[in-house]
């Protein structure tokens, strides 16, 4: 892919203009991060020249070319020209775009959202052009603002602020901090807000920096207040040593970062550690001196509800964390009480991801103080789950078994195959199954 950057570059420089490497990709390239999507600016050529040089080191593809902005079929390079953008509503479309092949390098820099990235490079030379600092604040880990005009024009920066100290581990400036705070979120659109949120859950080690750059900047109440409700709630400080429940929720995030690309569901499984707790907005209390939220894990279902209405529309997305925030507590109430292989076998049957369940008892791990301390027994949970994962690879008592028995289909059918999987997580054998299901039909008939 740089070989063609080089290619279309020298094109560029024998039609007298210039070519400069842009944005994420010259900032991930200081930070020594690989980079599969390459952005190249090109500067002192008209449009239809481009678009001619184009055509010669490939095949142009024009997602925005009244913007000047085309993409080179079968690579993932994305060639555009110099612009300024203008704010003409409060919608992330609400911009008039001018392109200007004149504009020079500063003021086309001008219009980028951090310093970071507003540092280019000459794609040839590999001359490094820093109109605003940008070097030294990703060498500080700073996220500064480029303009203080041009910033609050989209509002979603606030959100890539938040993401971007996430993914990096930076810090945001304590001006751009003040800037963020007066910037409206709600005009957003869902997806924009969950693009955001998706990287800061998916790419970085600390997803709690997203949340906790959120709160500094007073900025978690348009899209995250549930999250903002955590702030203060307090826990046993015998069960929860850490804080109240927004630390715990945070170190739940961090934990669980450690352990998403081994679940089945990365995206949910990291929604689940945001909002198991949800439910302790309303269920926390104090009985007897000690702090309770008994029935939290189902009581914050409609808390939940509501909160992912709002954030996706990815309908298995909800119902795996609608499915599995009930069941949250129990892999480590099994593991502390050695439950029998029934019970597990329930519990990870009732789980739309049984090992996900498991890696989410890790890291919601409890921690007590004193003599009884406990911090989950996952050896205890793998070897369950092998077992439950053993137990449903065995052949199973189906409808065609029933009805080659002589059972006909009915009423009362799918709550004979209920009482049949019952005897199934029991690890009852399939012989002995059959004739204790036929008598459950028997009395069910009588």
């Amino acid at each position: 892919m740089k070989n063609k950057a080089i290619e279309i570059a020298k094109l560029v420089e024998e039609a007298g203009g210039r070519a400069y490497f842009v944005g994420g990709f010259v900032r991930d390239k200081l930070l020594g991060i690989a980079g599969n999507d390459m952005d190249i600016e090109v500067h002192g050529l008209e449009p239809d020249v481009l678009y001619s040089i184009l055509c010669k080191a490939g095949r142009p593809m024009a997602f925005g070319s009244s913007f000047g902005i085309y993409s080179l079929k079968g690579f993932d390079i994305d060639i555009a020209m110099p612009r300024k953008e203008h704010a003409t509503g409060r919608g992330h479309r609400d911009f008039e775009v001018f392109v200007d092949p004149h504009i020079g390098p500063k003021e086309a820099a001008r219009r980028r959202d951090f310093t970071v990235n507003a540092i280019m490079e000459d794609v040839l030379t590999g001359e490094i052009l820093d109109p605003f600092g940008g070097k030294a604040d990703l060498e500080a880990g700073v996220l500064r603002h480029v303009d203080d005009k041009s910033f609050p024009e989209d509002p979603l920066r606030v959100l890539r602020c938040a993401q971007f100290a996430a993914r990096f581990g930076f810090k945001a400036a304590p001006e751009t901090i003040e800037l963020c705070r007066n910037i409206d979120l709600s005009v957003l659109s869902r997806e924009r807000v969950e693009g955001e949120l998706k990287k800061a859950l998916l790419k970085s080690d600390k997803p709690s920096l997203f949340f906790n750059c959120l709160r500094e900047m007073g900025q978690l109440s348009a899209w995250f207040p549930e999250a903002e409700k955590l702030i203060g709630i307090e826990q046993d400080p015998v069960y929860h040593p850490e804080g109240d429940v927004w630390v715990h929720t945070m170190e739940v995030l961090d934990r669980g970062a450690a352990y998403r690309e081994k679940t089945e569901n990365p995206y949910g499984f990291m929604l689940l550690c945001l909002t198991h707790d949800f439910g302790k907005i309303v269920a926390t209390e104090f009985v007897n001196g000690r702090i309770h939220a008994y029935g939290h894990e189902t009581l914050g279902q409609p808390i939940i509800e509501e909160f992912l209405a709002r954030i996706t529309s990815e309908k298995s997305i909800t119902e795996y964390v609608l499915n599995m925030v009930p069941l949250h507590m129990k892999p480590n109430m099994a593991a502390y009480s050695r439950t029998a292989v029934k019970k597990t076998n329930k519990m990870f049957d009732d789980a739309a991801s049984a090992l996900d369940l498991v890696y989410f008892s890790m890291s919601d791990k409890p921690v007590f103080s004193g003599s009884d301390a406990f911090t989950g027994d996952p050896e205890f949970l793998f070897e369950r789950l092998e077992v439950y994962k053993e137990i449903m690879a065995r052949p199973w008592i189906g409808g065609k078994d029933l009805v080659e028995a002589g059972l006909t289909p009915g009423k009362n059918f799918s709550e004979i195959l209920e009482y049949a999987h019952k005897l199934r997580l029991a690890d009852i054998e399939k012989a002995s199954a059959l004739k204790q299901v036929l008598a459950y039909a028997r009395k069910l008939k009588d």
